[in-house]
């Protein structure tokens, strides 16, 4: 197990906006050195690559979001198409920050909206009590299979519609930095580091995961996956990275 003391930490995930996230509270608390950097880019498909899908958002009765970057393709997409969802379309978000985020393009009050508290299985839980819908699922041409697995299975009537790409970024600036910490929060991520470093171990660099598809991601690729997220008593990866540092400092 990894026991270097951590000092430095990379976060492959943008630099957040709000000044009270708490990346920054626990990097105050334990003298940290935090690095933000998009392990990777978002690359929405044109009118012409969505069109050949032959996919038409007005024949469903029910889309589902799991991402903000969702909602701002379909949404970019339906205006392409000159087409305006019908007022009795319902809208099932993954989590509350989706569903507000989901006000930049529709009046909520006025819509049927089914949220789900955090996760996928939350999703299926909601969507159990709508069997029947007709589902169209706007998504990146990789995403976790969770949901459509499900779907598959319940035979549910339903649609993907591929509406962005997930394209590694180029991280060659970072070839001669060095970190103690490393946190991935997609399977994308882990790809992108071996696409760019394909030589690249985490010998004398411990590895953070969230979620199970990251870190199965992350193990395939050779990585030992030192810190897990989420747990039931660790539901952040702020919170399980501080459960790390705790264990480190009392030599456990």
């Amino acid at each position: 197990m990894h026991k270097k003391e951590i000092k430095t930490v990379l976060i492959s995930q943008p630099k957040p906006t709000d000044e009270n996230s708490p990346y920054f509270k626990l990097a105050e608390k334990y003298k940290l050195e935090l690095d933000f950097r998009k392990f990777i880019q978002i690359e929405g498909v044109s009118l012409n690559e969505f069109r050949k899908q032959n996919v038409n958002p007005l024949d469903f009765t029910a889309v589902i979001f799991t991402s903000r970057f969702a909602i701002d393709h379909y949404f970019r997409i339906l205006k392409d198409l000159k087409v305006e969802l019908p007022a009795e379309m319902k809208y099932f978000c993954v989590a509350e920050g989706t569903a507000k985020y989901l006000q930049k393009y529709i009046t909520i009050r006025k819509r049927k909206l089914f949220v789900g508290e955090r996760s996928i299985s939350d999703l299926i839980v909601l969507m159990k009590k709508h069997m029947k819908d007709k589902y169209i699922f706007p998504c990146s041409s990789v995403h976790t299979p969770q949901l459509t697995d499900w779907m598959d299975e319940n035979s549910i009537n339903y649609s993907k519609a591929i509406i962005y790409n997930t394209v590694p970024s180029d991280l060659s600036d970072l070839e001669d930095k060095k970190y103690d910490l490393i946190c991935f929060y997609s399977p994308a991520g882990v790809e992108a580091l071996v696409k760019n470093f394909p030589e690249w171990k985490n010998h004398d660099t411990a590895v953070a995961a969230f979620g199970p598809t990251t870190t199965k991601a992350a193990q395939e690729a050779g990585l030992t996956v030192e810190i897990e997220a989420p747990k039931p008593n660790m539901p952040s990866m702020t919170a399980a990275i501080e459960h790390y540092l705790k264990n480190i400092s009392k030599g456990a």
